[in-house]
This record gives C-alpha cells, sequence and structure tokens, in this order.
C-alpha cells in the first residue's frame, strides 16, 4: 500500500535579526493509515514539522523539501484554494492549546458547525446534530449546554475536549495531533486516545502523535520518531522505545520517574554537541 504521506529532506528556517534559525533541519519519514508518535524536547521541532505539514507555517519562514506530498498531491506546490481545501476536511491538525486555538468571539458550538459546513454542503440541522454527537464522543457530559458556550467559559481540559471536536467531525484521512491530551486529566486522556484509536482501526486515518510522553507514546503509537535539534536522532517500533540505542533517546528515558526506584533527584540530560551534527 501506498503511503499517505511522504517527507523527504524537510526544512523550516526562521530569518532573524542574528540571523537564519533552522527548526527542522532535513526531516524524512512517510505515513502509512498508522499511528506515527514524533518525540522530544521543547523546541526540537516537532510542532514545526506538522505546521509545514498543514501549511501552517508563518509567512517569513522558509519552508523547503525534496518531497512533501500527501495522497499523491504535492504540498509545495499546491495553491492555497488546495491547501484550503485539504486542510480541515482531509488533514486536521489539533493544536497545543485551545485558549489560543479557539475563536474568542464565537461559541463552541458555532465553531465546530462552520468547520463542517465548509467542507460539506449539509443544512444548519444536520451539521448542528453531527457537532453535539461529536462533543459526545469526546466525553462532553452536556453537549447542548457546552455548544452554546464560549471559549472563556470552559476549563482547559474542556477547550481541549472541543478542539478535537472540531478537528474530528469532517473526518479526515490525516491527523495531526499536537499534544492532544496535555490539557486533559489522566481518566478523559484514556478516553480521547480511545476514540483516536478507533478512528485509525476503522476509519483507516493516518496519525501523527506529537508528544513529550514517551510512556505514552510508547503504549499507544505504532512507530517512534525521536526529534532533537531540529533532526531525527532514531526511528523505532514504539513497542521497542525501551530498547533504544541513540544516547539522546536513552537519556530521556532515564530521565523519567519509575514506581519503585528510589532516585533523587532525578538525572538531567547530559546533552552533547554532536547530537545536533
Amino acid at each position: 500500500m501506498s503511503a499517505l504521506l511522504t517527507v523527504e529532506n524537510l526544512k523550516v528556517s526562521f530569518p532573524t535579526r542574528t540571523g537564519l534559525v533552522e527548526a527542522v533541519r532535513g526531516v524524512s519519514f512517510t505515513l502509512g493509515r498508522e499511528r506515527l508518535g514524533i518525540v522530544g524536547e521543547s523546541g526540537s521541532g516537532k510542532s514545526q514539522t506538522g505546521r509545514a505539514i498543514m501549511g501552517l507555517t508563518p509567512g517569513h519562514a522558509q519552508v523547503t523539501a525534496k518531497q512533501l506530498s500527501f495522497d499523491g498531491i504535492d504540498l509545495l506546490s499546491a495553491s492555497p484554494k488546495v491547501r484550503r481545501d485539504l486542510r480541515g476536511k482531509r488533514i486536521a491538525m489539533i493544536l497545543q492549546d485551545p485558549k489560543y486555538s479557539l475563536n474568542p468571539v464565537m461559541s463552541i458550538g458555532r465553531q465546530i458547525v462552520e468547520t463542517l459546513r465548509q467542507h460539506e454542503n449539509v443544512s444548519r440541522a444536520e451539521a448542528r446534530e453531527r457537532a453535539l454527537d461529536m462533543l459526545a464522543a469526546v466525553q462532553i457530559r452536556d453537549p447542548k449546554r457546552v455548544y452554546d458556550l464560549y471559549p472563556h467559559e470552559v476549563s482547559g481540559g474542556m477547550g481541549q475536549r472541543a478542539m478535537i471536536a472540531m478537528m474530528l467531525v469532517a473526518g479526515p484521512e490525516l491527523l495531526i495531533a499536537d499534544e492532544p491530551t496535555s490539557a486533559l486529566d489522566v481518566t478523559v486522556q484514556l478516553e480521547v486516545l480511545g476514540i483516536l484509536d478507533k478512528l485509525v482501526a476503522e476509519r483507516g486515518m493516518g496519525l501523527i502523535f506529537v508528544s513529550h510522553d514517551l510512556r505514552l507514546v510508547s503504549s499507544f503509537c505504532d512507530r517512534v520518531i525521536v526529534m532533537y535539534a531540529g533532526r531525527i536522532v532514531e526511528e523505532l517500533a514504539a513497542s521497542e522505545l525501551a530498547n533504544a540505542r541513540h544516547p539522546y533517546t536513552q537519556g530521556l528515558l532515564n530521565c523519567m520517574p519509575a514506581i519503585g526506584s528510589d532516585r533523587h533527584p532525578l538525572p538531567v540530560l547530559d546533552r552533547k554537541p554532536e547530537w545536533a551534527q
């Protein structure tokens, strides 16, 4: 089966007063209808990789790649209209912080309906019903009440679930989830992961799961990419993450607390300059 997404030698850089900052430096991977985890510290280039795929990189940034294609569509040469048609319908991205991602002057329900009606020819009544169903699917107890609320009237966790509902309502083929469970408590986190898992299994959706939580990625994803300083330093099966060979990945694993072990303080990652080469 051909890859749903192909990324080859992706580079993202930002011009600044002090020179060019390279956020993503030659990232390459393919994605089928599977769950791919991308892990690394803050600033390693995880989110910028996702944003480049979505076409959400700021206009002043420089984005280049030998190949960046989705289902045979060249994303780098695609027109703005093609990108808009893909975004939200066939490719969706759950952004990290709902406070900055949701429109503060639109009710949550109206935002979900707008997303759906932008891409599908459905009546307002049908769009409302589908939005309510999606809010219920992400474990929001009283969807009709939340539908009419504004983002500032809900908690961070509920805002995160509303954002997930908005991105899933149009049934994307590729979902980029940037820390989608960071604002959720553990029980809701598991429920949301179950929803994403079901979509991959039943719809054949491809999922890029961006996270800093190595334990979560190792149990939820099929494959894992480890990024450091804008590069991929290791790629392996999620089930083999504990047996990682790169010293950076080993260092990340070693810094995590473990039940039953008496390590205080926890070790600090000793970064080597050669890892960034």
